[in-house]
């Protein structure tokens, strides 16, 4: 089982709405996925609240069962999971660090600004100092991708880590698409919003299984 954990100290920067969508993604993929709400707000359970599908599972860790994620962990693994997201809080916490150091990858989104690269720079020296893998994942970027504020920012980010591809515009199907549970290739499966989810779980497929290779 592979567990994927999603990691920002700041707000805003599309942390929920990505691993719902990319949940959703992976199981159409062929993956047998469950996605842990980590964050005490309870944004992903609330979306799994409102899905009419069955899959992925959504369920949520907060409280004290929080210090038994590597327990929660295991047991997912010999219930047959292939794939686990972690959505973690906003801010740096206990919960931010079991899932650091569960994961085989972290993924840190960003907004093409740089406010928000600055903010990225406690999470990587977090994520450095544990010596796990990670990767940016820019994110709410114009339509025109290629701007040149998305390209700056794609150049800032690159300096400090690896950048996952491709970047993720802003765009209104990932909101509509969680506003009514579900993910954005179930709400608009034709859409550019769609393909930019698939794009991005290919990459983290093929990073996490290049990664295992060489552990």
């Amino acid at each position: 089982m592979r567990t994927i954990a999603l990691i920002t100290q700041k707000g805003g920067a599309g942390k929920t709405t990505l691993a719902a969508s990319l949940a959703v993604a992976a199981t159409e993929a062929g993956e047998t996925v469950v996605a842990l709400d980590l964050d005490p707000q309870g944004s992903l359970s609330a979306w799994g609240d409102d899905r009419s599908a069955d899959t992925p599972a959504v369920d949520r860790v907060d409280g004290e069962h929080l210090a038994r994620l590597p327990e929660i962990l295991a047991g997912l693994d010999r219930q047959g999971f292939t794939l686990v997201f972690l959505d973690c809080p906003g801010i740096a916490s206990t919960a931010t660090n079991l899932a650091m150091k569960a994961a085989d990858l972290c993924l840190v989104p960003a907004r093409p600004t740089r406010l928000d690269i600055r903010a990225t720079k406690p999470t990587v020296e977090a994520l450095m100092s544990l010596k796990r893998g990670f990767a940016f994942v820019l994110n709410q970027c114009p339509p025109n991708v290629r701007s040149s504020r998305a390209s700056e920012a794609a150049a800032g980010l690159h300096m400090m880590g690896v950048l996952a591809e491709p970047m993720i515009a802003i765009r209104a199907d990932y909101q509509d698409a969680v506003a009514v549970g579900q993910g954005v290739t179930e709400y608009a499966p034709h859409g550019k919003a769609a393909d930019e989810i698939r794009q991005l779980w290919d990459w983290i497929k093929k990073h996490v299984e290049i990664r295992g290779a060489r552990q």
